[in-house]
């Protein structure tokens, strides 16, 4: 099955199981620009008649093209970025545009004014960040709520094993009203029963291990997720299942990216809904396990 076959079943399953927000953006890939481009394709296929009922979403902040404007967060960038994704993507404006990741270099009233541009321009509907930490993160959702376009919401990475969204981030979300939607809440598949024993030749690890490789799951990780999974099993779930509702179970957090590589894992996913509820006592002892 070639690469866009592929796709187009990931993406038609998951339209057909309810799931209508679809996450991407500029650098997604390899190369940069070809998810969106197959995305694009798809759209023209299977989703053009519903495309009032999707909610496309697409960011700009990391390498995109050489040269002084093809990254971070200038004016330039950001509006030269959506640009070319809405062309990519065979779309008139996207629901959600984010910037990716904080510049240290471009002032932020500059990289926010940009977004705001690109909602007055009606090239984007609303507007977020990704990867801002605390301090970042409010100074962005300051900005943007004076300029009349509000930070709709926040994806950070979280998970069971990545909890910096804790330190003052989520309480920051929660009292500014702004949503939240996790990347990698299964930690690359880390947080589900596939490495409890060793690697499987068709995991992240084996194929392309860019995000996960073998440094990742030493014995002490495993000797975590194997832990977690006996809780799961006494929840009547699977690992991922719990992972993904532990995430869920918190009111700050409005839905989770899940990142697919076969359509059964999108209908495996789903079934964490069934159970997002923890007691006391599970919590605790997942806090401890995780410590």
């Amino acid at each position: 099955m070639n690469n866009f076959e592929n796709s187009r079943n990931l993406v038609k399953t998951a339209f057909d199981h309810g799931i209508t927000h679809f996450d991407l953006a500029n650098n997604y890939g390899p190369p940069p620009g070809s998810a969106e481009e197959l995305f694009g394709k798809i759209m023209e296929t299977d989703l053009k008649a519903y495309r009032d009922e999707l909610i496309i979403s697409s960011k700009a902040g990391y390498t995109m093209w050489d040269g002084p404007y093809g990254d971070w967060g200038s004016k330039k960038y950001m509006v030269s970025s959506l640009d070319q994704s809405l062309k990519r993507m065979k779309l008139d404006y996207v629901d959600i545009f984010y910037h990716h990741r904080p510049d240290p270099e471009t002032p932020l009233d500059e990289t926010m004014g940009a977004l705001d541009l690109l909602v007055r321009q009606g090239k984007a509907l609303y507007v977020g960040i990704s990867n801002y930490r605390p301090a970042e993160a409010e100074k962005a959702i300051s900005i943007l709520k004076q300029l009349g376009t509000p930070c709709l919401i926040h994806q950070p990475k979280y998970s069971m094993f990545e909890r910096w969204a804790e330190d003052g981030l989520l309480d920051l979300l929660g009292k500014e009203g702004v949503g939240c939607i996790p990347f990698s809440p299964l930690a690359q598949g880390l947080l589900t029963d596939k490495y409890l024993k060793g690697i499987p030749e068709d995991s992240r690890v084996a194929t392309s291990g860019v995000f996960l490789n073998e440094g990742h799951i030493t014995p002490e990780k495993i000797e975590k997720v194997a832990k977690l999974n006996k809780i799961a099993g006494q929840r009547g779930q699977k690992l991922a299942h719990m992972a993904l509702a532990w995430l869920l179970r918190d009111e700050r957090i409005t839905s989770v990216l899940i990142g697919s590589s076969k359509p059964e894992q999108i209908t495996d996913s789903i079934k964490a809904l069934e159970n997002t509820t923890f007691s006391a006592d599970e919590l605790d002892e997942i806090n401890r396990i995780l410590k």
